[in-house]
């Protein structure tokens, strides 16, 4: 098997890995989260997973190339309402006001992921519909204060106490609400031609 390197600072993303007992290193780099503004919202986390996994190649051809056979897995989570992203909250007031957009409805969150390996590609995106019960103004003040969730696509994680009791329903995968689609992952692995 090759080597592994997760594209990505995410705490969640590192745990979900280390549970499915992929071995990895992390090598971040600092692309930004800039899209087209004409791209479709289900393609924007797949095009901004691909800038990170570019960027973190870049890193080890030039200062790690004895990783340059391994596998980057680099991805990217995006919350939609309404055809719109919600996207990490910058301070409190932001983090409340997209989970008081969130309370009640149903949203999509979307996790693009784009594997590197020796010169193939696969891109792929995962969609889980979740739907917040009707979530009060308390609440939320708790939730954002508490957690401080301006990391967060959507100002929240669903493995914290919001998702605990203010979700209603999900339809998808959980663990791609987390930040990544780890069993889809997994598939899509062994679709690499991994010599």
């Amino acid at each position: 098997m090759p080597s592994f390197i997760l594209a990505s600072q995410s705490p969640r993303r590192k745990t979900l890995l280390e549970w499915a007992e992929i071995p990895f290193e992390i090598i971040i780099s600092d692309a930004d989260e800039f899209y087209p503004t004409n791209l479709a919202i289900e393609e924007v986390p797949v095009f901004i997973a691909k800038n990170k996994a570019l960027a973190v190649k870049e890193i080890i051809l030039s200062t790690k190339p004895a990783l340059a056979n391994g596998c980057i897995i680099a991805a990217d989570t995006v919350v939609v309402l309404d055809q719109k992203i919600i996207g990490k909250p910058s301070n409190r007031a932001q983090a409340i006001e997209s989970l008081l957009s969130l309370s009640g409805q149903t949203h999509q969150v979307i996790t693009g992921v784009v594997l590197l390996y020796q010169g193939q590609e696969i891109s792929f995106s995962e969609t889980t519909l979740v739907e917040f019960h009707k979530l009060t103004i308390e609440q939320i003040e708790f939730y954002v204060d508490k957690y401080k969730p301006y990391d967060k696509a959507g100002g929240y994680a669903i493995q914290e106490w919001i998702g605990v009791v203010g979700i209603k329903k999900i339809t998808g995968d959980f663990y791609n609400v987390m930040g990544l689609p780890v069993s889809t992952l997994v598939q899509k692995i062994k679709q690499l031609n991994i010599s």
